[in-house]
């Protein structure tokens, strides 16, 4: 489901190890330094914040790593071949396209921007620059997702029936996103991820509610068919008692569980479903008769390995090198934020569903 990445002769070849800067120095800048500083592919060279205190902190003391609040500054440094873009969403698209048009590759923590429509023009500016433009959705990266994945379009699963995600817990209630924005881009980009090509969500139907009147939907379930006739359906809530991070894939032929909080059995793959066979009565009317299929059940071993987030990382700097589209390339990103665009449509239409447009 990815698209290719066009590479321009006006890019220069990118060094072995990728130079690296990071903007943002709040909750999730401090994970993408420190992976950037673990990776042999890339070599970190700056901590961008408004606040520099915490970005000296970010940056700990480490030889070659220099701070400053001004991207502009950083952007002057050849040495500097990619931003890492890790600040409010609404400062995605003016931070993206500023390193797009100084000839750098971005990373783009999700979401990709706030609007689908400027995405769009953060993809389009990177492909007709050459440049590699890749949205953070980590758990893309994940043994666990690209298990499911590789099980998905390997057939193994047969036609994909329905798909049942849920993440919850209790907290963090935020007051300028509601709950569909904070967990469920998540979910979605896992189904982006690993639905087999050609399969996708074609519409979305959204309920909410917001028991505690904080002023957002603190719980919430989207519901949406897909392409092939199946359907999916994400529970996202900040209010449960239990922290869930569950989801089941049913496929025609087995079925897989993946339970994140379960770290010894992350994924099961059931062998088991439900089969229908046309029956002839005594009066020739035809008949439906249910057969359950229970079978084995198998945990496959999972190369855990390390933190996703390292791989993501990896992926950025080899897609910079060898030119091409990285795992979660930025139409990735603008696929969820359709999604999401709906969802937000359906909420305040009582759940009316509203189709996924395209360009």
């Amino acid at each position: 489901m990815n698209s290719p990445a066009q590479t321009s002769p006006t890019v220069p070849e990118p060094p072995e190890q990728i130079g690296i800067a990071v903007v943002g120095a709040g909750y999730w800048g401090p994970n993408l330094a420190r992976n950037f500083l673990a990776s042999t592919n890339t070599d970190l060279r700056w901590i961008v914040d408004l606040d520099l205190d915490r970005a000296r902190k970010v940056a700990g003391g480490h030889n070659g790593v220099s701070v400053t609040s001004s991207l502009e500054e950083v952007l002057a440094d050849p040495g500097v071949h990619a931003i890492a873009i890790a600040t409010p969403p609404a400062t995605h698209l003016p931070l993206a396209m500023q390193a797009l048009e100084a000839g750098r590759h971005v990373l783009v923590e999700k979401p990709l921007a706030t609007r689908a429509a400027d995405g769009e023009i953060l993809v389009r500016e990177a492909e007709r620059r050459g440049l590699v433009l890749m949205c953070d959705h980590t758990f893309c990266y994940t043994p666990a997702v690209r298990t499911i994945s590789a099980l998905v379009r390997s057939g193994d699963l047969g036609d994909i029936q329905y798909v049942d995600s849920i993440r919850v817990n209790l907290g963090l209630v935020q007051s300028d996103v509601d709950v569909f924005w904070d967990l469920a881009p998540h979910d979605l980009s896992i189904l982006d991820h690993i639905l087999p090509e050609g399969v996708r969500p074609v519409a979305v139907s959204a309920h909410g509610a917001d028991p505690i009147n904080s002023g957002q939907a603190c719980v919430g379930y989207l519901t949406m068919p897909l392409s092939n006739g199946a359907i999916a359906h994400v529970t996202v809530n900040w209010l449960s008692p239990s922290k869930i991070r569950q989801m089941v894939i049913a496929g025609s032929k087995k079925m897989v569980v993946w339970d994140d909080m379960k770290p010894s059995q992350r994924i099961s793959i059931v062998d088991s479903g439900v089969e229908l066979q046309e029956l002839d009565d005594l009066d020739d009317k035809t008949r439906l008769r249910v057969d359950y299929r229970i079978g084995d059940m198998l945990v496959p071993a999972l190369r855990e390995g390390g933190e996703a987030l390292a791989t993501m990382v990896d992926e950025f700097a080899a897609s910079i090198r060898e030119g091409r589209a990285p795992l979660t390339d930025g139409w990735s990103g603008v696929r969820i934020l359709r999604l999401l665009e709906a969802a937000k449509v359906s909420l305040r239409s009582n759940g009316a569903l509203i189709t996924i447009e395209e360009s």
